[in-house]
């Protein structure tokens, strides 16, 4: 027998889903047919449906018995706002937006999972008592604004308590139908800094007459990254990219102001704060020693992601029973890349887990090989879509006391 077959869900139907919802992608709050697709299936299969949860969010409810565990399985549904260059006959049919990290194959793995659930529920075959709670959240890829926090802001889990939450992502690179686990932190929070430089314009030609406030700008570039080798122990991870410099219009003025903005992560809340304490510090003494004005608006983003243990062990028993221990890895590095579930995971136990993606996408050529996510040649990988699935079944049942 198939280590799937226990808890297969419908193939046929959810790649349809999926390349449908690929098809018509939906920015950060603004996914109506793909929350309308997701409330029609849960609707038909016998879920309590609640809609318009931060607006575009979805929960489905399941229960069953007298009280019980309550469980939450999160799924995201937004995509970017990139034109897709895959050329696959289901692409994007939307200008500038596509399914670039996905939240497509997320979505339907969850609906996969949600049919199964309900099938054991109309046969009683679902253990013991229990609520299952299908969360199907809008707007991840919007920072420091993103779905999570509005959904729990708007009471999310006071209307639906969870003691226990999951969450999972693709991972290009790694073979599908395998997992990674970590407990602990697994994920970087995530900065916004803009810095502005204020000086006094005037003539290329006359600069003793002008205050250029480019100088700073690129010192501070450059002085940016002696905060990560001479300020952070390097047993620490922590990352500053300056994505934008801009400053004047032309090449014979010195222009008034330069602004940059960078992004910052680590994995230590500590380092985090000591990241915005010396940020904050070079750019006042930059702007000091060339005799130049200065503004930093630090907004902090998503919070760094920490996997509680007891989950994080229960997810990878389960993955190693449903396919094996040679395809599980339970201490997986961190990644640098933030997620708002993390927002979940501080007023909720529970995990955020990896499934792999293989060799997806078509990294603007085949010289180039595939390519990872937010690339316009990435294609969610639909063998990724019974595992997925089939593990959120397994990881329910056990939850449940089977």
């Amino acid at each position: 027998m198939n280590t799937f077959d226990l808890y297969r869900p419908n193939e046929a139907a959810m790649k349809s889903w999926r390349r449908t919802i690929h098809q018509h992608p939906e920015l950060g709050f603004s996914e109506f047919a793909t929350s309308r697709l997701v409330a029609d299936c849960l609707e038909q299969w016998g879920y309590e449906v609640h809609c318009g949860i931060s607006v575009t969010g979805v929960v489905g409810t399941l229960r069953w018995g007298e009280g019980g565990p309550r469980l939450g399985l999160r799924a995201d549904m937004d995509a970017l706002p990139i034109q897709e260059l895959t050329g696959l006959p289901w692409a994007s049919q939307t200008p500038g937006q596509m399914h670039a990290c996905g939240h497509d194959g997320h979505t339907t793995i969850l609906l996969g999972a949600a049919q199964v659930f309900a099938r054991l529920h109309r046969e009683g075959r679902l253990p013991g008592s229990g609520t299952l709670n299908l969360i199907f959240q809008p707007a991840e890829e919007l920072g420091g604004g993103g779905g999570a926090r509005r959904m729990l802001d708007e009471g999310l889990l006071e209307r639906f308590p969870c003691d226990a939450v999951f969450a999972m992502h693709n991972y290009p690179g790694v073979p599908t139908g395998h997992f990674r686990f970590r407990a602990g932190a697994f994920m970087a929070s995530s900065d916004r800094v803009l810095i502005r430089f204020n000086g006094k314009g005037g003539h290329g030609a006359l600069p003793q007459l002008a205050v250029d406030p480019m100088l700073p700008a690129a010192a501070t570039v450059l002085a940016l990254q002696t905060v990560i080798g001479r300020n952070i122990d390097p047993n620490d991870a922590a990352v500053i990219s300056v994505g934008r410099i801009a400053a004047g219009k032309t090449y014979n003025v010195i222009p008034e102001t330069a602004e940059m903005e960078l992004s910052v992560r680590a994995l230590r809340p500590e380092v985090r704060d000591l990241l915005e304490a010396r940020i904050r510090t070079l750019v006042e003494g930059q702007a000091a020693a060339f005799g130049v004005g200065s503004e930093v608006h630090y907004e902090r983003g998503y919070p760094v992601l920490v996997n509680s243990l007891s989950e994080t062990r229960l997810a990878a028993e389960v993955a190693r029973e449903l396919v094996g221990a040679e395809r599980v890895v339970e201490d997986a590095a961190p990644l640098s890349g933030s997620e708002d579930f993390a927002f979940i995971l501080q007023q909720v136990p529970g995990c955020y887990l990896l499934i792999g993606n293989g060799d997806n996408g078509f990294g603007g050529g085949e010289h180039l090989g595939p390519c990872s996510v937010h690339n316009p040649h990435y294609d969610f990988n639909d063998d990724c879509l019974v595992p997925g699935a089939a593990f959120w079944v397994a990881l329910g049942k056990r939850f449940f006391g089977e």
